[in-house]
């Protein structure tokens, strides 16, 4: 029973202070509604809240989706609405009642208001209906192109600047043009500085998006400088005051694809340059971040210099120079196995010899004495001397 008890005081507290809470906030507005302008922009309106003090003033924050937040004193809004973005699931807005600023109220914001604004025609997206969509920005024009997904339906284009205030500025793309399966138009001026609206109708439905801006890829020139490479482009026709960022990638004799950016007003860009390799070179242009975003596709490739074949030295000392070595180490090998008696002889040991000596000493020596040479004797006169006086007169035996 006590536990019981305490449930319900805890919900009592907790529903007076929702109930205070919600006291403590501004009603809501009501009566939400939306009118479609024209195909891209869609107005928002509600009501002013009924039950607001008489002291508070109140203005209003509306928010499509997930943008910035805007504030109005009015009980209506202006949007641009593309179907590109939100789909068919339409524009969704929030609404919320806020005091003024600068004025005494002590209520906060209100609770949200929100309704979603659905397009009145059958939405279809862009990859339904057309493939290689793209709008090429010259100095005086746009030329548009596409590739019809069903020849059979035509594709027509409208635009107007983004944004403005005079609905009545919308322009039909003129100048249509077939070119095999690719189809095209016009949009006159110089529109490149601006966000360009486009609503493209077909049987299939209808379907609205910015207009994303794109140049002819410029023309890429490559020439020599010594041991460097000068790469300079064609300026794009539009886009004059703007910083260009060009995307190189190359390819270098068989190594694999390297992509550099280079920023320039003009001047050309180099590069080191191997002259034994080929280059094969592709680019693309695309402005700064301080300019409005146009971008190209990438050009045709670019090929500079020839391939020459390797060196052929580095294969001889590589290849032909081991195998020299090889062959005169085995006919190396070979001739000391054949010729090793001669080359390496077997010594003797010398303890053996001595050992011998002195065990056979005296038997050697008497071996040796008995084969010595013995002369035969020979035959000597015997010689007589005699004396005689020192006047005597010699005579000789005869």
């Amino acid at each position: 029973m006590a536990l019981t008890l305490q449930i319900f005081a805890l919900l009592t507290c907790i529903t007076e202070m929702v109930s205070y809470c919600e006291a403590d906030r501004l009603p809501p507005p009501t009566g939400l509604s939306y009118d479609w302008l024209d195909p891209f922009t869609v107005s928002v309106s509600w009501l002013k809240p009924t039950g607001l003090p008489g002291y508070c003033e109140v203005e209003y924050q509306v928010q499509k989706g997930k943008e910035k937040l805007r504030q109005t004193a009015h009980e209506n809004i202006k949007y641009s609405c593309l179907t590109e973005d939100e789909g068919s699931a339409g524009c969704t807005f929030t609404v919320h009642t806020v005091k003024k600023r600068n004025i005494t109220c002590d209520r906060n914001m209100s609770t949200p208001a929100t309704i979603t604004a659905h397009s009145p025609h059958k939405v279809v997206r862009r990859d339904e209906v057309v493939k290689d969509f793209k709008c090429l920005a010259y100095s005086d024009k746009m030329d548009c192109s596409w590739i019809p997904l069903n020849q059979s339906h035509d594709l027509t284009l409208s635009y107007r600047i983004c944004g403005s205030s005079n609905l009545d500025t919308t322009k039909s793309c003129d100048k249509l043009y077939r070119d095999g399966e690719k189809s095209g138009c016009c949009l006159n001026g110089n529109m490149y500085m601006q966000d360009i609206c486009v609503v493209a109708k077909t049987q299939a439905g209808q379907m609205t998006f910015k207009l994303v801006y794109e140049i002819p890829a410029p023309k890429l020139s490559v020439s020599e400088d010594g041991d460097q490479l000068k790469l300079s482009w064609t300026p794009p026709e539009v886009g004059k005051t703007c910083i260009w960022i060009y995307e190189v990638c190359y390819r270098q004799c068989s190594k694999p694809t390297v992509c550099r950016n280079f920023s320039t007003k003009g001047e050309p860009m180099k590069m080191a340059y191997d002259k034994r390799c080929r280059y094969e070179f592709q680019s693309r242009a695309t402005t700064d971040i301080y300019c409005t975003k146009i971008q190209s596709d990438f050009d045709k490739t670019v090929s500079y210099g020839t391939d020459e074949p390797p060196d052929g030295t580095l294969t001889v000392v590589t290849i032909v120079i081991p195998v020299i070595l090889s062959v005169c180490i085995i006919l190396s090998c070979y001739c000391f196995r054949r010729h090793r008696a001669i080359i390496c002889p077997i010594i003797p040991d010398p303890s053996a010899i001595f050992k011998e000596m002195i065990m056979n000493g005296n038997k050697e020596l008497k071996t040796t004495t008995g084969s010595l040479y013995t002369p035969m004797p020979e035959h000597i006169d015997p010689c007589r001397i005699t004396l005689v006086p020192e006047n005597t007169v010699l005579k000789q035996n005869s």
